[in-house]
């Protein structure tokens, strides 16, 4: 993948110990740009206008690469690609969603451990929150 220096900005929900989590971890190689982190329980323009354009974050979290927009499966892959792999826990997220196929196979049983983590800690989804 060849991309310039840009901006990726990833869009979570903060609420959730994983994704925020799993957000704060990345790596992404510098040669690719900068990482902002947006909580999506924040609000703002932003995430405005991803719920406007019809992204669900309850169904997975969003990457903005560039101009590029990606969502669940595709945006875990996308991030997969790009990640450094400077640590353990980078390597693992580049072997286990470089590929689209396991990345869209995996991604719904991380989305149903999300859903159960909120409802076990008694936070509410974010379409409910």
């Amino acid at each position: 993948m060849t991309v310039s220096a840009r901006k990726v900005t990833v869009i979570y929900d903060g609420e959730c110990p994983i994704c925020r989590n799993y957000s704060q971890a990345l790596k992404i190689r510098e040669s690719i740009g900068k990482l902002e982190l947006v909580n999506a329980r924040d609000g703002g323009p932003l995430v405005e206008r991803i719920i406007d354009w019809g992204f669900d974050l309850d169904e997975g979290f969003v990457v903005i690469i560039g101009e590029q927009y990606y969502h669940g499966a595709e945006a875990i892959h996308r991030l997969a690609l790009i990640s450094g792999q400077s640590d353990l826990l980078n390597r693992f997220n580049f072997w286990m969603f470089k590929s689209p196929v396991r990345a869209k196979r995996l991604y719904p049983f991380m989305r149903f451990g999300r859903n159960s983590l909120l409802a076990l800690l008694g936070k509410s989804k974010f379409s409910a929150g």
